[in-house]
């Protein structure tokens, strides 16, 4: 006789929308947790100093930062490895799709952005954080898009996913020319001895994740210790995982790596990276930091600005004639994903530690609170206008 729990939590684990509920729950224990007399204990988990060391080589962080440049190094993996695919036979292989999903992206971090610099362009230290409103959060988007059920078509989760790689390669760009402090050269050099490494095992057909695995974790060590953010080591070394295997075409060393790290980022990476990170004292929050021009900068770019950027320049392109709108999806479809895409958060948090919290400045803001209210208001407007807007059950 089966255990009602045991089915309960596997068809919870099986469900579209797990990772995004995993991400809430995750999320609000933080923000609960920081706000009750459990906070030091918090804080102290999160500072805990952990090191390893192999002869000279040392690598001592706390644990937060062994989280987002460690565990978040294997989300990017993820990142590069779904952007290959798509790349090489997916929905960007075809380059009538590249266009209108390419426009989205941009015109999503190109006007959070202005509006961010807008409010705080003339602080040196504030204007550090451009980049936060840029995002957007993938896994929580298409949680709020399943909540809709049958009703959304395959073209917008299409769309949605497209647009989200799209900002992924647009946000590692940013890390790697925006975000990297004081570069090693000799990290740099071993960083760059792995590459043809890792080319040649991809040219000779290797297709254990093993060397590829070895080899990625050195790069990481060195990424780490060059000054460029750790996480693009994830990205690099994905671009070399064997599409196919020549022995045996139908098997796909990538599809089979990406499947089995879909769970654990899903259900294990972000959930403890929004939990480390999203845990939000409201304690001794003054007006002033609470209408701080870095907050509602983050919070209008995120909300506003994913907006009119995606929506505009997708209107535009399709009125010039550059792309057409994807089959199955109307004007107040594309416009409600729009919105979506303003849920940062996960991403938001990642790009606001590199710009805030790592380089130890004692800020009178905390950017963590705009991107909060402008992720939970872009998804409440993006669920109600979808909802609105996808009264029938469309085909694709």
């Amino acid at each position: 006789m089966s255990n009602p729990l045991h089915s309960s939590i596997t068809s919870f684990f099986k469900m579209e929308s797990a990772g995004g509920i995993l991400l809430f729950i995750a999320a609000t224990a933080a923000i609960i947790i920081a706000n009750t007399p459990l906070e030091p204990y918090y804080q102290l988990f999160l500072s805990t100093p952990v090191e390893v060391r192999v002869g000279a080589l040392e690598i001592a962080k706390p644990l937060l930062l062994w989280i987002n440049d460690g565990l978040m190094a294997v989300f990017f993996f993820l990142v590069g490895l779904e952007l290959k695919r798509e790349l090489v036979e997916g929905e960007l292989s075809d380059k009538r799709n590249i266009i209108l999903h390419s426009a989205g992206a941009i015109g999503g971090m190109l006007v959070p952005a202005a509006i961010y610099l807008y409010f705080n362009g003339a602080d040196p230290v504030a204007a550090k954080g451009w980049a936060i409103p840029a995002a957007t959060d993938i896994a929580f988007a298409l949680g709020v898009l399943t909540l809709l059920g049958k009703r959304v078509p395959i073209s917008i989760k299409i769309f949605l996913t497209s647009l989200a790689i799209f900002d992924d390669i647009g946000a590692i760009i940013i890390i790697a020319l925006f975000y990297t402090s004081k570069i090693s050269l000799l990290a740099l050099i071993v960083v760059a001895l792995c590459i043809p490494i890792l080319a040649i095992l991809n040219k000779r057909n290797v297709v254990s994740n093993s060397p590829y695995i070895l080899i990625g974790i050195i790069m990481w060590i060195a990424t780490l210790k060059s000054g460029v953010h750790a996480t693009l080591a994830g990205v690099v070394l994905a671009m070399f995982i064997p599409m196919r295997s020549k022995d045996d075409p139908e098997h796909s060393p990538l599809k089979s790596l990406e499947h089995d790290l879909h769970s654990i980022v899903a259900f294990f990476v972000l959930p403890v990276f929004a939990f480390a990170n999203a845990g939000i004292s409201f304690a001794n929050v003054t007006t002033e930091q609470m209408f701080h021009n870095v907050p509602i900068g983050i919070a209008l770019g995120l909300f506003a600005g994913k907006q009119i950027g995606i929506f505009g320049l997708c209107w535009l392109c399709i009125k010039m004639n550059f792309a057409q709108l994807p089959k199955g999806m109307s004007w107040g479809g594309l416009y409600g994903t729009a919105a979506l895409c303003g849920i940062g958060f996960t991403m938001s948090l990642f790009v606001g530690s590199l710009a805030f919290e790592e380089t130890g400045v004692n800020l009178l803001f905390d950017e963590r609170l705009g991107i909060i209210i402008g992720s939970l208001l872009s998804g409440i407007i993006g669920y109600l206008v979808l909802n609105a807007t996808l009264k029938k059950p469309v085909e694709a």
